[in-house]
């Protein structure tokens, strides 16, 4: 079974989705229209921004998915899913190439999403940080005990964990969790705690733009940050999506699941190659690539 997976944010980089704006007719379409509805002019940032202007999240979250559905659409009839996910911000990705979500009410989706999680990031100075080399319990633990909010955000792969929180729960947190045997902790280049408690203003304000939007039955089943299951009922995507902003995206039980169900291909679509090297940590066998489309 081949599954499709879509990155969040982290995988930018400048000159991105250029190649597939000069040579795809829909993917061209689809980026000028998002230019037009944001009201802005994204592509140029994403074609010629630094990286300091791409780290955004106002720019990234919508550069990052602009890229990912535009690619997914221009694969044509051989984007055949038979099971998506997407990390984070990558989940909304996953719900417009599944078409439960159009693909503008998506890109509006991801740019309220992104605004609130800025707005959310400048109420409460925050961080997060990547655990290395530590079973997931013992993360949690040592977290739990720590003063302030500090709590496990990404569970990416066996061994590599990202806890999220006010600065300094989450650096004496990296203190507790090196003394006890992590072999890096290290704070990571990000606006604010994602994925945690101090979230909570973005997902309020996002669960109103997501319950007046349109969500339908996809073509195939989608396999949620929040639960690591799959489901097809828009409903439940709803409601899990909502929750998925002060929720750690339970990446490593998303693979281990999707494995366990029968996937034996893992496409990636999108910048980069993270979601492909966490699939190989969980089994070195499986058959991972980029998609790859073709010229117009």
């Amino acid at each position: 079974m081949k599954a499709y997976v879509f990155p969040g944010q982290g995988s930018q980089f400048t000159g991105m989705g250029k190649d597939l704006y000069e040579h795809s007719t829909i993917a061209r379409e689809m980026m000028d229209q998002a230019n037009s509805l944001l009201g802005f002019d994204l592509l140029k940032v994403m074609f010629e921004g630094s990286e300091d202007e791409l780290k955004q999240t106002k720019i990234t979250q919508p550069a990052i998915f602009l890229h990912s559905v535009s690619l997914a659409a221009a694969l044509g009839d051989r984007f055949s899913p038979q099971m998506v996910a997407g990390h984070s911000l990558g989940e909304i990705s996953a719900l417009v190439a599944n078409r439960t979500l159009a693909f503008d009410a998506g890109l509006m989706l991801v740019y309220k999403r992104a605004m609130a999680m800025q707005k959310a990031c400048e109420m409460n100075p925050s961080t997060m940080a990547a655990i290395l080399g530590m079973e997931d319990a013992q993360v949690e633990e040592i977290c739990s005990g720590i003063a302030g909010v500090v709590v496990a955000a990404n569970y990416n792969c066996p061994g590599q964990l990202v806890i999220s929180g006010d600065n300094q729960a989450v650096d004496a947190a990296c203190a507790a969790l090196t003394a006890a045997g992590a072999k890096r902790a290290l704070r990571l280049p990000v606006g604010g705690a994602f994925h945690s408690p101090l979230m909570e203003p973005a997902r309020a304000e996002l669960a109103e733009a997501i319950a007046s939007t349109d969500f339908q039955v996809p073509i195939c089943p989608v396999y949620q940050n929040v639960n690591a299951r799959p489901t097809t009922d828009p409903q439940e995507i709803k409601t899990l999506l909502i929750q998925q902003l002060t929720a750690p995206v339970r990446w490593t039980q998303t693979m281990e699941n999707m494995l366990a169900d029968g996937c034996t291909e893992v496409i990636e679509v999108g910048p980069g190659k993270v979601l492909q090297g966490l699939f190989k940590k969980v089994n070195r066998e499986l058959a991972t690539s980029s998609a790859e489309w073709a010229q117009d």
